[in-house]
């Protein structure tokens, strides 16, 4: 039997899937619901569901980064998006991620139940598939044009790396940490490390220090600021933490760079 989610926060939509659809039929069954992002994407991680209907538009989430975490970190699952958001663009978007389906609501029975053959028949598929293909001369690795599927994912991958990145900017000057950041995308902290690294090269700290003292640089043309209140402005617990990081990134004391850019 598939493991199936549903996750949206219209209970009136969780409790009629739930009953409306002949999940035996498709040899799946219900699991687990939630009614908002934050704890769909817990249970997610604590089940490891095959198939996922959800909707993208609930309070306190950011659809498109939930589904672009859930999908780099779970890539066989299979997701059904569920909203009354209108936009095109926005589909298109979900679409390019990866999801298998993109329906509106209210959506019609023949439409859930194309979407479920549909993803019970991709599950199949990726059972059935050998990671290995051969080419006459014994099994070797694949080394054709990525699937779609790997092409999902690598968008999905880079999405997430982006909408890390971006918070790590912005949130640069707060006591943040790598689980902040981890769930803010809707992913595990684990999972974060290793997109950051392969995508980048850098460490959360990496990406968050040079972010400090980028900001550091900026302060450093106010002659009312001394280095120590920078420091604080920019997030670093103590001055000589900062100023070893300073000259880590930049070659150069922290004073010394800033004398020359106030000569």
């Amino acid at each position: 039997m598939y493991k199936v989610m549903i996750i949206d926060d219209e209970t009136i939509i969780v409790k009629g899937l739930t009953k409306v659809i002949p999940w035996q039929d498709y040899g799946c069954e219900v699991v687990a619901t939630a009614y908002n992002a934050q704890d769909g994407a817990k249970t997610i991680r604590e089940i490891s569901p095959d198939i996922l209907f959800t909707d993208i538009r609930m309070p306190g989430g950011d659809g498109l980064t939930m589904l672009a975490g859930l999908i780099t970190e779970f890539p066989n699952m299979q997701i059904t998006v569920l909203t009354g958001h209108r936009d095109f663009n926005y589909a298109q978007e979900a679409i390019r991620l990866g999801v298998t389906r993109f329906l509106l609501k209210p959506s019609k029975m023949d439409e859930l139940t194309e979407a479920l053959t549909t993803m019970t028949a991709k599950l199949k598929n990726l059972k059935q598939s050998s990671p290995l293909q051969t080419n006459g001369e014994g099994e070797q690795p694949a080394a054709e044009k990525p699937s779609a599927e790997q092409s999902s994912q690598g968008e999905s991958s880079s999405f997430i790396v982006r909408k890390a990145v971006a918070f790590i900017e912005e949130h640069h000057a707060e006591k943040i940490s790598l689980s902040d950041v981890a769930d803010a995308c809707y992913v595990s902290q684990w999972h974060l490390s290793k997109l950051l690294g392969k995508f980048t090269g850098q460490s959360f700290y990496d990406i968050l220090n040079t972010a400090r003292i980028t900001h550091t640089k900026e302060l450093m043309t106010d002659p009312s600021l001394n280095l120590s209140e920078i420091a604080d402005i920019v997030g670093f617990s103590d001055t000589p933490h900062f100023s070893r990081v300073f000259k880590k990134i930049e070659g150069i004391s922290a004073n010394t760079y800033r004398n020359s850019k106030m000569k």
